[in-house]
């Protein structure tokens, strides 16, 4: 049950698209998307320079995406709980600072000795994973209590869509250097950011709610507690499955999906894991304005979820015979799955003050712990099915929930914020 908070100690109307904790969080996410993206564009050639087999490079790579994605799992929870205890700003300098001494360290990874350099390579994608987690719930959710209601979407969509354009600075630094200097990059960009934050401020919400006592702040638990919540979180969680569908699976795969459709020529995943993250970065653009004029976050996500889907069909089943046609159409299906922020928006609009960035920061981090499964799967199918049915029927069940879960969840467009769960 929703219950009024007091007033919020700051103006939102006063807060532009280009304010400073606008700017920060998309600078945020620019490099955590980086970051988060760079294990599946250096996946291939960083594990043959490890001396790892074509084979072992598929099902080590997928058992190391794995402990990254375990990662942001637990991560999720972790920053989620301290963003609505302790604070929004207080996750996003902690999370910035693991993931970028994370990264940094796999920088490093020919020259260990103490252990095998595969498991140290899983371990750091691992405490990487954990500080990737809290970086995007945090800032959507700093930037959604902070901009007025009729600028929430587009102030959300931009901060998505500026920091999507991580992924294609990563795969270029991979080309003009080499994958152990675009780990120190990483790493490198995520220390300069900490300086830039250290002139933005607390939520006013947050802010007005921690001198209430009586209020209890970041219980994962009560997400489980009452029906009715626990209902809106689980569907927040799966409207989101299409989107890691087609990066995890669709696109980190995209080599071995070329080899099944046939294409004479080397399908490179770095390039598909780009060209989707262009794609998702214009539809995450476009999100907050579709949203806008259509008065409904629903209807929005819908339309993109569909359009995912029908290009998601032809790249597995309509006999794509080059592999600039399967960039172009992870270009299309990254566009369809460009609703990322409206999705993480609509996570932080379900949920109280109390429970926001627990909810904003742990559903995304759910999804993506949820390729695991996903993951698991398609390699188990592969044998039986062969590879374009295992990733067929995976995606099915992904759009299949998908679409259930936003077709049924209350809208949020135009929500007042200002509220608690009790």
């Amino acid at each position: 049950m929703a219950v009024p908070t007091a007033p919020p100690q700051t103006d939102s109307s006063t807060v532009g698209f280009f304010s400073l904790p606008v700017l920060v969080a998309a600078l945020g996410y620019f490099v955590d998307i980086y970051d988060l993206l760079l294990f599946g564009i250096v996946r291939v050639p960083s594990l043959s320079d490890l001396g790892l087999s074509t084979d072992q490079i598929s099902t080590v790579g997928s058992i190391i995406l794995n402990w990254q994605m375990g990662g942001l799992l637990l991560g999720g929870i972790l920053w989620g709980v301290l963003g609505d205890k302790k604070g929004r700003l207080s996750v996003l300098f902690g999370s910035i600072l693991t993931y970028s001494l994370a990264n940094i360290a796999c920088g490093f990874i020919k020259n260990v000795t103490f252990m095998d350099p595969v498991t140290y390579y899983a371990l750091m994608r691992f405490v990487a994973g954990i500080g990737l987690a809290g970086e995007l719930g945090a800032g959507i959710t700093l930037v959604s209590e902070i901009l007025p209601t009729e600028k929430r979407a587009i102030g959300t969509s931009l901060v998505a869509g500026v920091g999507l354009f991580g992924a294609v600075v990563a795969y270029f630094t991979v080309k003009l250097f080499d994958w152990q200097l675009a780990f120190l990059i990483g790493g490198g960009l995520g220390i300069g950011l900490l300086l830039l934050r250290i002139g933005v401020v607390e939520s006013g919400m947050f802010t007005s709610i921690t001198e209430q006592n009586h209020i209890r702040r970041g219980n994962f638990l009560s997400f489980f507690t009452n029906r009715n919540r626990l209902s809106r979180y689980l569907k927040c969680i799966t409207i989101g499955l299409p989107t890691w569908f087609v990066i995890g699976i669709l696109a980190t795969f995209s080599n071995e999906f070329g080899t099944a459709l046939g294409i004479a020529e080397e399908v490179q995943p770095g390039i598909a894991i780009m060209w989707c993250y262009v794609g998702l970065a214009f539809g995450d653009l476009a999100s907050g304005f579709i949203s806008q004029s259509m008065a409904s976050r629903r209807k929005a996500v819908a339309l993109l979820m569909g359009i995912a889907l029908l290009f998601s069909i032809i790249y597995l089943y309509f006999g794509v015979k080059s592999a600039s046609l399967l960039y172009i159409l992870c270009l299309a299906m990254g566009f369809g799955i460009g609703y990322w922020a409206m999705f993480v928006t609509i996570g932080a609009e379900q949920f109280g003050t109390n429970l926001r960035a627990t909810a904003a920061t742990t559903v995304p981090n759910m999804v993506r712990g949820l390729v695991i499964p996903m993951t698991l799967t398609y390699q188990a199918l592969k044998p039986s099915l062969n590879i374009i049915n295992a990733g067929a029927l995976v995606g099915f069940f992904c759009f299949l929930l998908g679409f259930y879960a936003i077709l049924t969840i209350p809208e949020t467009h135009g929500r007042d914020l200002d509220f608690l769960e009790d």
